[in-house]
């Protein structure tokens, strides 16, 4: 019985401790030969780039000439947020006239930024009032409004 017991006790040790472990996960362009970082500038162009790194994870919004190579690796334990441990971000910038490549930049987490996309607050435009401007304004458009008299008979209905 004790035996069965101290086994029991360390199945469950062994499953609670293995639900802590971190699980890592890959997401984003995964190099297998070649990196981004061996891109030439100068002398690689637009069709070498694609022939040897495959299409851009990201090109930008405002300038088609630039590609991005992103890739990140972030670990998750038990109920947790996943927490990002590696980002690795290649710009890669073309020249318009002949798609020749002018600069490749690396950027790492340590050169990201953390944006608030969302904080809860619709930013309005125009002047903002005070409490006594609100309530004589409130008073005088009132007082501005013809009166109409309600019948209760009517049921929503105007006329007599």
């Amino acid at each position: 019985m004790m035996r069965k017991a101290a086994t029991s006790l360390l199945l469950i040790t062994l499953v609670a401790s293995s639900a802590c472990t971190p699980v890592s996960s890959f997401q984003g362009f995964q190099t297998v030969d070649k990196s981004p970082t061996d891109v030439k500038v100068g002398e690689d162009t637009r069709s070498t780039v694609q022939a040897r790194l495959g299409s851009p994870t990201a090109v930008s919004t405002f300038d088609k000439d630039t590609w991005y190579y992103i890739s990140q690796v972030s670990s998750r334990t038990a109920f947790y947020h996943p927490r990002v441990n590696k980002r690795d971000v290649v710009a890669i910038a073309f020249r318009k006239s002949d798609d020749q490549v002018v600069a490749v930049n690396t950027f790492t987490l340590k050169d990201g930024r953390v944006i608030a996309y969302n904080d809860r607050e619709t930013p309005t435009r125009g002047r903002e009032m005070t409490v006594l401007e609100q309530l004589l304004g409130s008073i005088s458009a009132a007082g501005a409004l013809p009166q109409q008299e309600v019948n209760p008979n009517s049921h929503g209905r105007q006329g007599p």
